[in-house]
């Protein structure tokens, strides 16, 4: 088994280190204060954020670093 994976850039075929979090829900299966993470790199970060907040989804976008915040789904 190989070591630990780096946090990758959730765009397909993307396997850049993760530079930004993604915060979003969906309003019609979530709770207000839940919120699943998609990760991103520099260069996906706004076609990423655009895909979510066009359907309403995106919550917020903050800087990636600490391993504490690795998502959890």
């Amino acid at each position: 088994m190989d070591g630990p994976v780096e946090p990758q850039c959730s765009s397909k075929r993307c396997r850049a280190d993760a530079v930004w979090q993604l915060r979003w829900n969906n309003p019609k299966l979530h709770t207000p204060d839940y919120r699943k993470t998609w990760l991103a790199c520099d260069e996906h970060r706004v076609t990423l954020g655009q895909f979510l907040d066009v359907r309403g989804f995106l919550r917020e976008v903050t800087p990636f670093g600490a391993a504490s915040d690795a998502p959890i789904s």
